[in-house]
């Protein structure tokens, strides 16, 4: 792609060069850090952080507790762009910078910032969303949890291309991810149509068995129905041990696991696997995996190890993946169950050697539809991954938009 004519040294070591013509600025002359409290709670709209966007709250809710604590809150307006600067050490799966869209209250323990009459909001979103992506924000930050201030960064320079370029650039980018963005919508759309059909493979599989002539007698448990005559009703705490975890207090390199399906940092401790883990709170809680080898997972998931002959690990991963939690969610602000909550499940379990006949049908009932869905994701990847070097070339001036 086309170049600009002349560059210079940015000054900055990471940014490199320069358009010749673009200015390198203070942040605090772009970007001013809005600390305005919602302390009449006049602004009831709740707003969050959720994969690098600014969206509202599910639960809005406005009880006493409710408008206590969004009093606290910082109002923001559209346009806004909010830096998430906490524990700065763990790299989260969520992105850390996003662009307000709405008039509402977000914690104050983000950053608001506000751009000043030379500076695009979507510009400088994109910018800061480069930044994020090269872990700039990483270096920075104070405390045990490296939490960023405004202090940090209000005197570091970034660039300051003229007005009309910046919303020249965000114009193209704009344009450029919107397709991008349409195609991943389309995997992800596939992803979620194969995973719908795996489940129903395997739902079927582990509540009605193999044989479709077999006869059928009540559960008694209400998402699940009817079950095979022969098979027998559990308690998960007759079938499983289920502990609950910690943080870590060494280095090392065994993988940390939170209620994701990813390992987000390592550890000197270790437990050995195989085990299940299930998330205990959150977006994550009805999400189990399957883990081996050596391990480690903090206090928002449960590791879940067999201890009973009769019943396999793998089987009761398969059936993990099925339970319907809302009969056992503690019912709090954030969703979350106990370990009494997962213990007074009940299992329906059948003979050992049709467990093995279930979960061999299941792999090989499921091998194409994995296939499928890691194609998909990979396929994912790599589009994310060219709309970033997009992004973090355009914003930078190393290839010529305008």
């Amino acid at each position: 792609m086309e170049r600009y004519s002349e560059y210079k040294d940015s000054g900055v070591k990471w940014l490199g060069e320069i358009p010749s013509h673009w200015n390198m600025q203070r942040w605090r002359f772009l970007l001013v850090e809005n600390t305005e409290k919602n302390s009449d709670c006049t602004i009831r709209t709740q707003l969050q952080f959720r994969y690098g966007n600014i969206v509202r709250k599910a639960n809005q809710g406005e009880d006493s507790d409710a408008l206590e604590t969004i009093s606290k809150y910082t109002i923001v307006d559209m346009n806004d762009i909010m830096i998430n600067g906490l524990n700065l050490n763990y790299d989260f799966v969520s992105q850390r910078v996003a662009q307000v869209k709405e008039k509402g209250v977000i914690t104050s323990a983000y950053i608001s910032l506000r751009p000043t009459e030379i500076a695009d909001s979507r510009y400088y979103t994109y910018f800061l969303k480069s930044m994020d992506s090269k872990k700039m924000f990483h270096g920075m930050g104070t405390g045990i949890r490296l939490t960023l201030s405004y202090n940090e960064l209000k005197n570091q320079f970034i660039p300051n291309p003229s007005l009309n370029e910046q919303r020249a650039i965000a114009n193209y980018l704009d344009s450029v991810t919107a397709k991008i963005d349409e195609t991943i919508a389309q995997q992800q759309k596939m992803i979620d149509l194969l995973n719908e059909r795996k489940q129903i493979i395997i739902n079927k599989a582990v509540t009605k068995g193999l044989d479709s002539n077999v006869k059928m007698k009540p559960s008694g448990i209400d998402w699940i129905g009817e079950i095979p005559e022969h098979w027998e009703i559990r308690k998960a705490s007759l079938c499983v041990d289920i502990s609950n975890g910690s943080d870590p207090k060494t280095e090392g390199d065994v993988p940390v696991y939170g209620s994701g399906s990813n390992s987000f940092r390592t550890c000197g401790e270790y437990k050995e696997g195989p085990c299940v883990l299930i998330g205990r709170k959150g977006a994550t809680l009805h999400i189990p995996h399957y883990i081996e080898g050596r391990y480690w997972n903090v206090d928002t998931a449960f590791d879940v190890k067999t201890k009973s002959n009769d019943i396999l690990l793998e089987f009761y991963y398969l059936l993990a993946t099925q339970f319907d939690y809302k009969y056992y969610i503690s019912q709090t602000t954030l969703p979350s169950m106990t370990s009494f909550d997962y213990n007074r499940m009940k299992l329906p379990i059948p003979p050992l050697r049709e467990q093995m006949k279930i979960i061999e049908y299941v792999k090989l009932s499921t091998n194409s539809i994995d296939s499928a869905i890691k194609s998909a994701e990979k396929l994912i990847s790599l589009l994310q991954e060219r709309k970033q070097i997009i992004i973090n070339d355009v914003v930078t001036g190393k290839i010529k938009v305008v």
